[in-house]
C-alpha cells in the first residue's frame, strides 16, 4: 500500500496529480466541503462567542468513511485542499473529521497542477493556517447569522418562503436602484451634424463637434452649409501608443469572457475550473495580476520565438485592490507552448483567451500615428472634424485587444480607419450633410459581467464569492437575467445633398435589451423593507468594510469572535425591533386610482403567487383580480394599463365546439383549452392573439406531446414512457427513472417497467466536485 495520502477536492484534479506522485502516493478527493452547519437554530451557539457546530453532510458520509479507511492505512496524509481561505477551511475540517494529529498531517498548497509545482508544494509543508482558516468561518457564520434571523422577518412581514443574504441582497439593491433610475429618466433629444467630403475618389467622414437642441437650429446651420466652401483648415499628427491590459483575475476574466464568448459568470467559472484541474491553467480565483518571473520567461521564449524580439516587453503588474496577495498569480496558462488546451470547444474558447491575455501582457506597446482634421466653413466659424488612426507597429495587438461594455455603441464614434491623402488648405467636395436626431441614454442595466465589475469597485465579495451571488440572486427569484424587444421611436433626419435640403421623420427600435439584470416586484419591495429597516445590513460601505474585516482576521490581526460580536449587537436588536411592524405598513401595495366602470379602487399588490391588480378593497367579496405582466411593476404602473389587464381572462374564439379563453397566470401568459394549458411564450401576447393563432399553437402542442409520449399502460395510466432532452425514460408522478440501455422503450412490457422502477440503483453518493459557496 502507498505510505502516503494525498487529499484534494475533486476527482479530476486527484487523476492528474497522482499521475506526477508515483506509487508511494494514493490521491483521494473529499468532492468539496465535508461539513457544514447544520440547518436550524443550534448551529450557532450565541452566547458562547458565537461557537460553531458542524456536521457531517448527508451526501459526504461515505466518502468519509472511505478516507477514514485510506487514512488507516497511510503514514502521512498531506491535505491539499485549493490555495484559498475556502480551502484552508477545507483543510481544517478534514483534519477535524479524520482526526488528524500534527505528525501525521501536513496541508500542502500549490496554484497550478503541473509537475513542478506539485513537487515544490511536497518540498515546502506547513501547518494550517488557523487564522485563513478562521476568516472563512466568521464570513460562514455571520451568513448564517444574517440569513437565519433576516429570512423569517421576510417571512413575517412581506411574503412566506424568502430570504435574504448579506452579500446578495447589495447586490439586488444595486439592480433595484438602477432599474428605478432607467424608470425615471427623461430621455431630451438633440442633432448630431455628420458629413462626407469626396476626396479624389475616398470618402472622408467628419461631425460636428457641437450638438445642436433644436430641429431649428440644426435646420438653419445645414441650410447655411448649402451655400458654403469647404477646406482642411488644419491638420496635426501626433504618435500614440497603446498598452496591453493587465493578466487576468477572476473578476476581469469574467467579464471578458461575458462580452467576447457571451458566457455567463457562472459558465465561466465552471469551464475555468475544467482547465484549472486538468493541469492547463493556473488556479481561477484570484485577485492577483502578478505573474512569476517563470511565467515572464515562458511567455518571452514563446513570444520572441512566434513573433520575434521586438515584440517583447517584460512587464510586471500591480495590483490595486487592497486585500489582494500578490504572491499569488493572476490566470495565465501553466504551460505558454500550448495554445490548445481542453476537451470541447467552449473549454479551447476560454483558455485561448486566457492564452491571449497573458501573452499579450508581456508584449510591445502598440504604436500608433493618429491625424485630427479641422474643416473650415466658409460661412460659419464652426468647424467640423476628423480623426483617423494608422498603425505603425502591431505589438500586443497582433495577439489581443480589451474590448468593453461601451463596445456595441462604436458604429456612432465615426471611423478610426485610415484617412485619404489630405494637405492643409485643400478645397473638399461636399457628397452630403446629415442632421439626425438622437436621444440621450438613461444609464444601461447591469449584465452579469458589469455586475461583477461594480461589485469589485465598490470592494462587495472577493474573487470566489462573485459568480454564487450572481447565481443565488437569480435561484431567488429577485433578478431575471433575460433579453427583451425594444420599442419603435420616431427621429427626424435632416440631409443635404446634390445642393437640395430633405427632411423625412424615420423610425427606430430603442431600449432592445440582451442578457440583462431585471429586478422582479418582490426585489423591489425586499430591498425596500431592507432599506428602511436594516440599513446596515444593506450598505454599501459596511458590506466592503466587513470584507477588509475578513483580510484582517486572516492576517491574525483581529478576533472573528469580536468581528462578530459588534456586528450582532445591533443588527439583532434590529430584527427584535422588527416585531412591531404591521404588515400593512410594508410598501407592498399601491393605490393607483379608481376603475370607471365600479367607482371602487384600483390597487396594485404583492399576492401569494406574485405581483397582481385588484378591483375593490380586501374586504370586497366582489373584488377582481388580474396577473401584473413581466415587465411591470407595482410601484410604477398607471391606470390605464393596469384596466388593460382585465380584460383577461379574454374569450378568444372556438375549437373543436370548446371555448378558447386566453390568460396570464403565475408562469406568464397562456391559452386554456379542453382543460389543457399551451403558453404564449414571448411572441404572442393575450390581449390581441387571433382564434386562428390560437388553435395553430394548440396543434403544434398536441404535436410536441404525441412525439414526447412513447407508452402508457392501461394497469397504471400514473405510469408513463416519455421522450425527453436525452433520450427516452420512466415518468411516474413527479419521478423520473432510467431505462436500462439494454431496452428498448417502445418494447416495454408493465411488469418490465415496474422492474426498472423498482430496481433503479442508488444516485452515487458524492458525485460531481460540489462547488463552492
Amino acid at each position: 500500500m502507498p505510505k502516503n495520502l494525498v487529499i484534494v477536492e475533486s476527482p479530476a484534479k486527484a487523476k492528474t496529480i497522482e499521475g506526477y506522485l508515483g506509487k508511494d502516493f494514493k490521491v483521494a478527493s473529499s468532492y468539496g466541503h465535508v461539513r457544514d452547519l447544520p440547518k436550524g437554530e443550534n448551529a450557532i451557539d450565541i452566547k458562547n462567542h458565537f461557537k460553531p457546530t458542524y456536521e457531517v453532510s448527508p451526501d459526504k458520509k461515505e466518502v468519509i468513511k472511505q478516507l477514514k479507511l485510506l487514512v488507516k492505512e497511510s503514514e502521512m496524509i498531506y491535505l491539499a485542499s485549493d490555495d484559498d481561505r475556502e480551502g484552508e477551511a477545507i483543510s481544517w475540517h478534514l483534519k477535524e473529521v479524520l482526526n488528524l494529529k500534527d505528525d501525521n498531517s501536513r496541508r500542502i498548497v500549490f496554484r497550478e497542477i503541473t509537475k513542478t509545482a506539485i513537487a515544490k508544494a511536497m518540498e515546502n509543508p506547513r501547518s494550517i493556517d488557523i487564522d485563513l482558516v478562521n476568516a472563512q468561518q466568521a464570513r460562514r457564520i455571520l451568513d448564517r447569522l444574517v440569513g437565519f434571523e433576516l429570512s423569517p422577518v421576510l417571512w413575517k412581514k412581506i411574503k412566506a418562503g424568502l430570504s435574504a443574504g448579506r452579500v446578495q441582497s447589495v447586490a439586488v439593491r444595486f439592480i433595484v436602484e438602477r432599474e428605478r433610475e432607467i424608470e425615471k429618466f427623461n430621455s431630451v433629444s438633440s442633432y448630431k451634424v455628420t458629413a462626407i467630403f469626396d476626396v479624389k475618389g475616398k470618402n472622408l467622414y467628419a461631425e460636428l463637434p457641437k450638438k445642436f437642441e433644436t430641429k431649428e437650429e440644426a435646420e438653419a446651420f445645414l441650410k447655411a452649409c448649402m451655400e458654403a466652401a469647404y477646406s482642411i483648415k488644419s491638420l496635426e499628427t501626433k504618435p500614440t501608443k497603446k498598452t496591453p491590459a493587465a493578466p487576468f483575475t477572476t473578476s476581469t476574466l469574467q467579464q471578458e469572457a461575458s462580452r467576447k464568448l457571451y458566457f455567463s459568470v457562472a459558465q465561466t467559472m465552471n469551464i475555468a475550473q475544467k482547465l484549472y484541474e486538468g493541469g492547463k491553467i493556473t488556479y481561477m480565483r484570484t485577485d492577483s495580476v502578478n505573474l512569476s518571473e517563470d511565467a515572464m520567461a515562458s511567455a518571452e521564449n514563446e513570444i520572441v520565438g512566434s513573433y520575434g524580439k521586438e515584440y517583447h516587453q517584460k512587464r510586471k503588474f500591480t495590483t490595486k485592490s487592497e486585500g489582494a496577495q500578490e504572491a499569488h498569480e493572476a490566470i495565465r496558462p501553466t504551460d505558454f507552448s500550448v495554445s490548445e488546451a481542453g476537451n470541447d470547444r467552449n473549454e479551447q474558447r476560454l483558455y485561448e483567451l486566457i492564452w491571449k491575455r497573458a501573452i499579450a501582457s508581456q508584449m510591445a506597446d502598440a504604436r500608433l500615428e493618429k491625424t485630427n482634421v479641422s474643416i473650415a466653413i466658409s460661412n460659419s466659424d464652426q468647424t467640423l472634424s476628423a480623426s483617423g488612426e494608422v498603425i505603425k507597429f502591431e505589438g500586443f495587438l497582433k495577439v489581443y485587444l480589451e474590448s468593453s461594455e461601451d463596445d456595441e455603441d462604436d458604429e456612432e464614434k465615426g471611423s478610426k480607419g485610415l484617412l485619404p491623402p489630405l494637405a492643409e488648405g485643400q478645397q473638399l467636395d461636399l457628397k452630403e450633410m446629415k442632421g439626425r436626431q438622437s436621444f440621450t441614454r438613461a444609464a444601461a442595466r447591469y449584465t452579469e459581467a458589469s455586475l461583477v465589475k461594480k461589485l469589485e469597485e465598490m470592494g462587495i465579495g472577493r474573487p470566489s464569492t462573485y459568480a454564487p451571488t450572481i447565481s443565488t440572486i437569480q435561484k431567488r427569484n429577485y433578478v431575471i437575467k433575460e433579453s427583451r424587444e425594444g420599442t419603435p421611436r420616431k427621429y427626424v433626419e435632416m440631409l443635404v445633398q446634390g445642393g437640395a435640403f430633405t427632411e423625412a421623420e424615420k423610425t427606430e427600435n430603442t431600449g432592445a435589451e440582451k442578457n440583462k439584470l431585471f429586478p422582479t416586484n418582490i426585489a423591489m419591495v425586499v430591498n425596500d423593507f431592507l432599506v428602511e429597516h436594516f440599513p446596515t445590513v444593506i450598505d454599501f460601505s459596511f458590506t466592503a468594510n466587513v470584507e477588509k474585516e475578513f483580510d484582517h482576521i486572516a492576517n491574525g490581526k483581529q478576533r472573528w469572535e469580536e468581528m462578530i460580536a459588534n456586528f450582532y449587537g445591533s443588527f439583532h436588536t434590529r430584527v427584535e425591533e422588527t416585531e412591531n411592524i404591521k404588515r400593512t405598513d410594508v410598501n407592498s401595495s399601491k393605490e393607483i386610482g379608481i376603475d370607471p366602470k365600479t367607482g371602487k379602487k384600483v390597487i396594485a399588490r404583492l399576492g401569494k403567487f406574485g405581483p397582481l391588480v385588484q378591483i375593490g378593497e380586501q374586504e370586497d367579496e366582489e373584488k377582481q383580480f388580474a396577473s401584473l405582466k413581466k415587465g411591470q411593476f407595482i410601484e410604477s404602473i398607471s391606470l390605464e394599463d393596469a384596466l388593460e389587464l382585465f380584460k383577461l381572462p379574454r374569450d378568444v374564439g372556438q375549437f373543436e365546439d370548446k371555448k378558447i379563453v386566453a390568460a396570464i397566470g403565475r408562469f406568464g401568459p397562456y391559452i386554456r383549452h379542453d382543460s389543457k394549458f399551451v403558453s404564449l411564450g414571448k411572441e404572442l401576447d393575450p390581449l390581441s392573439i387571433t382564434e386562428d393563432e390560437a388553435i395553430q399553437l394548440i396543434k403544434d402542442k398536441r404535436e410536441a406531446d404525441s412525439k414526447k409520449h412513447i407508452k402508457s399502460f392501461d394497469e397504471n395510466p400514473e405510469i408513463e414512457i416519455l421522450n425527453g432532452r436525452w433520450g427516452p425514460y420512466i415518468k411516474v408522478g413527479k419521478n423520473n427513472f432510467k431505462i436500462p440501455k439494454d431496452k428498448e422503450a417502445d418494447q416495454l412490457t408493465y411488469e418490465e417497467t415496474v422492474s426498472i422502477i423498482e430496481n433503479q440503483p442508488e444516485p452515487k453518493k458524492g458525485k460531481g466536485f460540489k462547488k463552492k459557496k
